[in-house]
């Protein structure tokens, strides 16, 4: 489940609650595009406790309840890494939250799995996105309701076939800035 790699993936950089998790999820984790519910934060942070992936220490608060402060652990550290090194296979859906899953997590284990990763999703891209998709025309369809106007639910798939375009194309300059500045070994502009 990429949820676990998430948890472990920040787990690399401190120690951190499920309510921690969730809150970072919510704010500078919004843009890998994983989001979840903090029942699911604390129902992997128990499987993850019984693979031995993770443990926590209790921190004792006077004000409020108890917290479970999680960390990673050698067997967590492990599987994290296994998962970051295993093959990447891009979605054909753009901007998958397993390529920014990876990207970060394998990423910044290991400068050489972000430009592995980077560079087999824009090769992907490159390839499948070379294929123009045909511009749907009105002999294609047979309206099965009389109120469908065709004309204008073609115009409404053109538009957003231009914006698919205009995303992927603005995506694949991305991933070619990125992977220039990766091999380069300045990830800051």
């Amino acid at each position: 489940m990429l949820l676990d790699y998430v948890i472990l993936g920040m787990l690399t950089l401190r120690r951190l609650s499920g309510y921690d998790l969730r809150k970072w999820m919510e704010g500078p984790g919004r843009y890998i595009g994983y989001g979840v519910k903090l029942p699911q934060i604390y129902r992997r942070l128990v499987k993850l406790v019984e693979r031995g992936w993770v443990a926590f220490d209790v921190d004792v608060r006077e004000r409020a309840p108890d917290a479970k402060v999680y960390r990673l652990t050698e067997a967590g550290r492990e599987a994290l890494l296994e998962w970051a090194r295993s093959p990447y296979e891009p979605s054909s859906r753009p901007m998958d939250p397993d390529f920014r899953l990876r990207f970060v997590f394998g990423g910044q284990l290991d400068r050489e799995i972000a430009i592995s990763v980077v560079r087999t999703e824009l090769e992907y891209r490159l390839k499948y996105d070379a294929a123009t998709p045909e511009q749907p025309r009105a002999d294609q369809y047979e309206p099965e309701i009389p109120e469908l106007d065709l004309d204008w639910a073609l115009g409404l798939h053109t538009v957003v076939r231009e914006l698919g375009f205009a995303t992927t194309s603005s995506y694949i300059a991305w991933l070619k800035l990125t992977l220039s500045r990766l091999e380069a070994g300045r990830i800051l502009p």
